[in-house]
């Protein structure tokens, strides 16, 4: 008779350098109790907290046999949490349980409903599999922030990764910021959806999108989700990031009514023409029109791409400047340091915000005095731009720019 030894799972990185993260490894057993040893460098302040919440977490998990090791470098309990559960499904790759620490009272805060029309002129990127980014993330104030499960996570750690950003979405303020998660290229992606779409996920980011199909796989399966869990289907916003991609660009846009905004990546497209990205963007000219005009048609936000030099802000500010010429209404960002200079390219000028609350308010005049024609001094006003101007007024009051009653 053959016996096998135990087979022992293990998650999270460890040695000297490890800040606000841990190492486990869990080794199943068939009798022997549990036997749990932690090497903390927080151990004589939060030793025994931390033994409390790996017992508790393989409680929940149904272990009551196990070897445990904790190399912790002073983790938060959510990391604790998702690399236990981790270390646990490697070593059973049949196990079903979960382990969430409780949510603050009432939960993270999210809105009720989360809204299409909103602020997304920044939208910060974190790395899945990286939590000391995450609790402080809010404080940068990005309109949204993106844990992203795709390209910043290496392909051996992306079920660690996947457990980190379900508990960071059912663990932590991010301050307001819209909250987002970049699943993996499909089919991978729809994989990812289980676990983010019943933890307060406000948008889904659809990476190297290059069909309506795709889309609609993607919103099928998190109208299923969001109905089980009983929580409001998150929006989506698909990422055009090749030749296909663009070129499908309108149906991508219009496939389903839960798409809010659309964006692309310039790196994967720019790779797939085989041209280089350059700090004019004129190689992605086309490209970028062509979004702003489909997302148009369709009624969602056109979002521009990153900017990838985090050193250059002078050319961070003029890109911004040309994105909102073009029409966009934002962009993505990889450091904080960049959010405040996107914020200031994408609002509008005083100039504009005066001349909209002149439009917006000879509009209510003459509607209240029963008139159709809208006239501001001698000129006639069309519908269209009465309906930039409010946009205008609306973008000013959500940025701070022009008070309630202005």
């Amino acid at each position: 008779m053959n016996v096998h030894p135990p087979r022992t799972g293990a998650a999270g990185p460890r040695g000297p350098g490890v800040r606000a993260d841990c190492w486990i490894a869990v080794t199943p057993a068939a009798r022997g109790g549990l036997s749990i040893e932690i090497k903390s460098k927080v151990g004589s302040m939060y030793g025994r907290a931390l033994r409390e919440l790996v017992e508790a977490g393989l409680g929940a998990l149904e272990l009551a046999h196990a070897a445990v090791e904790v190399e912790d470098g002073g983790a938060l309990p959510f990391t604790v949490a998702a690399r236990l559960e981790a270390a646990a499904r490697r070593a059973l790759p049949d196990l079903d349980r979960q382990f969430l620490i409780p949510a603050p009272p009432g939960g993270p805060p999210v809105e009720p409903l989360p809204r299409r029309e909103r602020l997304r002129r920044s939208r910060l990127y974190l790395p899945g599999n990286e939590p000391r980014f995450m609790p402080n993330a809010g404080l940068h104030r990005p309109d949204a922030i993106i844990l992203d499960l795709e390209d910043s996570v290496a392909p051996a750690v992306k079920d660690e990764a996947r457990l980190l950003v379900r508990n960071a979405l059912h663990a932590l303020d991010f301050g307001g910021a819209e909250r987002m998660v970049r699943v993996n290229q499909l089919p991978r992606g729809l994989e990812d959806l289980p676990f983010v779409v019943p933890h307060g996920l406000e948008v889904v980011l659809i990476p190297k999108c290059e069909s309506a199909e795709e889309v609609r796989q993607v919103e099928r399966d998190v109208r299923e989700i969001a109905h089980a869990a009983e929580v409001a289907p998150p929006f989506l916003m698909p990422i055009v990031e090749s030749a296909r991609g663009a070129l499908h660009a309108a149906e991508i846009a219009a496939a389903s009514d839960l798409v809010a905004a659309l964006t692309i990546g310039l790196e994967d497209y720019t790779a797939d023409l085989g041209a280089t990205k350059s700090r004019e963007g004129a190689e992605s000219f086309w490209a970028r029109s062509t979004l702003v005009a489909a997302a148009r048609a369709a009624g969602v936000q056109p979002i521009d791409s990153v900017y990838g030099d985090i050193d250059d802000m002078e050319g961070l500010r003029d890109w911004g400047e040309r994105s909102r010429a073009l029409g966009f209404v934002g962009m993505g960002c990889i450091h904080p340091r960049q959010i405040p200079v996107i914020h200031q390219a994408f609002a509008p000028t005083p100039e504009e915000i005066e001349r909209a609350v002149r439009i917006v308010e000879a509009f209510e005049a003459a509607q209240a005095a029963g008139l159709g024609v809208v006239a501001l001094g001698s000129k006639m006003i069309d519908a269209p731009v009465v309906k930039r101007a409010q946009f205008t007024v609306q973008q000013a009051r959500e940025m701070g720019l022009l008070r309630e009653e202005s």
